[in-house]
């Protein structure tokens, strides 16, 4: 007897997609076509410039079919958040399923945009390690928290895009202008990395950990609106963009998108191996301080192993530690050539961390390690740097060089609340092509009219080393200003460096 075929069974709302829903989208098949010459490989780019990897986000929003995973450590008020949250309601309107999870301490004074973003049928948002109470600014929320704040001081850290299952984004960028190029008059040099293949599978299981978690609370459980509060947001942002279309950030932005979609989606793809990395979800419910070996970090450690011949370490605020400056000091005096490079006194937006890390410098420096700050504002016309879109700046990326076949881009810092603390999500990939783009990004982060090269005189003092106007110059007093420097004091007291 002839069987009639079974009614297709309506996918759960939030459910993973099926390999065979995500290749059935435009960019399944467009990953699948890039990848169909390197079978088993997962693909990769980096995205240095804020521009790009902004309108590499637009692009996304666009072409996605039928999800878009965003998870995100905060959510600032913009140009770029207001395009962005245009694109997705545009996204959830032609039915595609938006997920957003933003760390409740990145929601502070957001609560009812939010919620009228998730309002929509098809967007759903959610605050991770909320805060019933004191929610309207951060006052009230550093006030509120403080009953327990051991748990409050941990907060999920991790910024990572995905679209149809297809392609992910993960890296130092959360959702503001600063981290594209469009704040004046100060932006954060930053570094995401673009990856698609088999590593994309298990970053969007680690969303799906996270958003199934029982830390991530409907943002409707704290901010009430009407059920068609979305419309509103819509049109008010509809009547924002027509008078702000016009900017020259948005001018260029036209301008680097048209060039996207008479071309590939992305510049040049290296391939290799991925691991995906990321801390437990329920971390910042953890009582005390994790084993090692149950962090991101430690996972990362052991897959890493020493590196033989280099490693370069790229972190915006970078407090080693006792543990991690003996692990550099052993690493350089075995012969690895040791690279450091983070924010200058001046340029660091949190002078406290920087304060953790200065004691610090003579022991690696003595040990032959090479340490480059970065300077706030570089020399005019020498916008050339780790992707930096104007002339003030302050590093903001997250990277590790390891030998001249693997690197790892992610959310994490070379400090201890990275370790410790927060939750972080990140990707280690195997490919010496991409190793040699992060290494020339490195070799450009070098130089004077970017970075101050620290070193020691004969007596053991401290020496800045940079240009001006194409001179070589050197300062023996660390650049900075009286507040950061009394904010850098604050940061050298023991008892406050596991936290920072």
């Amino acid at each position: 007897m002839q069987g009639c075929a079974a009614a297709p069974v309506p996918r759960e709302h939030g459910a993973p997609l099926t390999p065979a829903e995500s290749e059935a989208t435009w960019l399944g098949q467009w990953a699948r076509l890039s990848a169909s010459a390197h079978p088993g490989k997962s693909g990769f780019a980096l995205l240095s410039s804020g521009q790009d990897a902004f309108s590499l986000r637009v692009l996304l929003s666009e072409q996605a079919d039928r999800r878009l995973d965003i998870q995100t450590y905060l959510m600032g008020d913009g140009q770029t958040t207001r395009m962005l949250l245009r694109r997705l309601l545009s996204a959830a309107e032609r039915g595609v399923e938006v997920r957003l999870l933003i760390d409740d301490m990145g929601a502070v004074g957001q609560g009812r945009e939010l919620a009228a973003l998730d309002s929509h049928p098809n967007i759903q948002v959610r605050v991770y390690n909320p805060l019933g109470v004191g929610r309207g600014t951060l006052i009230g929320r550093v006030l509120a928290s403080a009953p327990q704040a051991a748990r409050q001081q941990r907060r999920m850290h991790n910024k990572l895009w995905i679209a149809d299952d297809s392609l992910a984004i993960v890296g130092g960028r959360n959702l503001g202008d600063e981290y594209y190029s469009a704040s004046e008059p100060r932006n954060f040099t930053d570094l995401d990395l673009l990856t698609l293949g088999p590593v994309v599978e298990p970053l969007s299981h680690s969303f799906h950990l996270y958003w199934n978690h029982g830390l991530a609370q409907p943002i409707g459980r704290y901010h009430r609106v009407g059920g068609d509060a979305w419309r509103e947001l819509q049109a008010s942002l509809a009547e924002w963009f027509v008078t702000h279309a016009d900017s020259p950030y948005f001018a260029d932005l036209r301008q680097r998108y048209a060039d996207v979609e008479q071309g590939s989606l992305v510049g040049r793809l290296h391939w290799g191996e991925g691991i995906a990395l990321w801390d437990a979800p329920g971390k910042p419910a953890w009582r005390g301080r994790p084993a090692l070996e149950h962090t991101m970090a430690g996972e990362l450690l052991e897959q890493a192993g020493d590196p033989s011949e280099r490693l370069t370490v790229v972190s915006a605020y970078f407090v080693p530690g006792e543990a991690g400056t003996q692990l550099l000091q052993r690493l350089a005096e075995s012969g690895v050539e040791v690279e450091v490079f983070t924010n200058s006194l001046e340029a660091t937006d949190v002078p406290i961390v920087h304060g953790a890390y200065q004691p610090r410098r003579h022991a690696l420096l003595d040990s032959g390690v090479a340490l480059y700050e970065m300077r706030a504002e570089s020399e005019p016309d020498d916008d050339i740097g780790f992707g930096v879109g104007s002339s003030a700046s302050a590093l903001h990326i997250k990277a590790l060089g390891i030998d001249r076949d693997r690197i790892f881009v992610g959310s994490a810092n070379a400090d201890p609340r990275s370790v410790w603390w927060n939750t972080e999500v990140g990707v280690l990939a195997t490919s010496p092509g991409l190793a040699a783009e992060l290494q020339a990004l490195a070799e450009i982060g070098k130089l004077p009219a970017l970075s101050y090269r620290v070193e020691q005189d004969a007596h053991g003092r401290l020496n800045w080393l940079t240009a001006h106007q194409g001179e070589a110059v050197s300062f023996e007093r660390e650049p900075g200003g009286f507040w950061r420097r009394l904010g850098a004091m604050l940061g050298r007291l023991k008892w406050l460096e596991p936290l920072l």
